[in-house]
């Protein structure tokens, strides 16, 4: 009687809380980063940052502080490796948009290569989580044998955490230096404008997250193109395959086997 008596209390609550508009508990995320969203006045010394509410803080100072600008925000970050501090730093100066050049590039995606651009270069990414696929499966078979919470479990989920962040310094590395070598070829780059989350739940799911799509084409090469005056912009995927870059005529939609462009109106290849 005790038990159907707090079943039916239980039942009550959840059918109460329904009808108020709550949804099913869930756990609250934990934090991996803290905004400070204002710095006081004279916050940056060599080696050290004064924080609001904390004062001053040592730091593992990686470049000097930019000269004519001032301290807006701070954002604190933890990773496995530790904790960093990234400081945002406020102009008076406008910076313009860059201008169309002369030269253009147009890139695609793909999955076999990672980009193809309209020069017939192909460039095939590394396989940087496939290649620590056995030390990551090693790693987390151990951790599975270990009892949760444990100093062992923490110590393995700590080098699971850093052999993470290995892998995925070294991608956007990589993508770094793509992004350098074709703003070094051009003025004007294209990218298609596709929506690469529908890409990371397909069936070449695994592959496209190993490569880093996304980040390549959405954070790196713009902010890239930005920083060294190139002018870069997304066009619509619609029809890309079916038009001659040649004459610009539609020549009809083709198969996925069809890999060569034969435009029958001028002949282009």
């Amino acid at each position: 009687q005790i038990l159907q008596q707090t079943l039916k209390t239980l039942d009550k609550a959840f059918w109460d809380m329904r009808d108020r508009g709550f949804g099913f508990p869930r756990f609250k995320k934990r934090l991996k980063s803290f905004l400070f969203p204002s710095m006081p006045k004279n916050c940056l010394d060599n080696g050290r940052v004064k924080l609001p509410q904390l004062g001053w803080v040592r730091i593992r100072q990686s470049r000097d502080y930019p000269t004519g600008f001032t301290a807006k925000q701070a954002r604190i970050i933890k990773k496995a490796s530790g904790y960093y501090l990234m400081i945002f730093f406020q102009s008076q100066e406008n910076c313009p948009d860059a201008p169309v050049g002369k030269n253009s590039l147009g890139i695609d995606v793909g999955i076999s290569t990672f980009i193809a651009t309209s020069e017939g270069e192909l460039f095939k990414a590394p396989r940087l989580l496939k290649q620590s696929l056995r030390e990551l499966k090693l790693l987390q078979r151990r951790l599975k044998r270990k009892i949760k919470g444990s100093k062992l479990w923490l110590n393995l989920n700590k080098k699971i955490g850093k052999l993470h962040e290995k892998i995925a310094n070294a991608r956007r590395d990589w993508h770094f230096k793509l992004a350098h070598h074709l703003c070094d070829k051009t003025d004007n780059i294209f990218v298609e404008n596709i929506n690469f989350i529908s890409w990371s739940k397909g069936i070449f799911r695994k592959i496209s997250l190993d490569y880093g799509i996304g980040q390549f084409i959405n954070e790196v090469l713009p902010y890239v193109c930005w920083k060294r005056s190139k002018y870069y912009l997304k066009v619509d995927k619609d029809g890309t395959s079916q038009e001659c870059p040649n004459c610009l005529k539609h020549t009809g939609k083709k198969d996925l086997r069809d890999r060569i462009h034969h435009c029958q109106y001028c002949g282009h290849t």
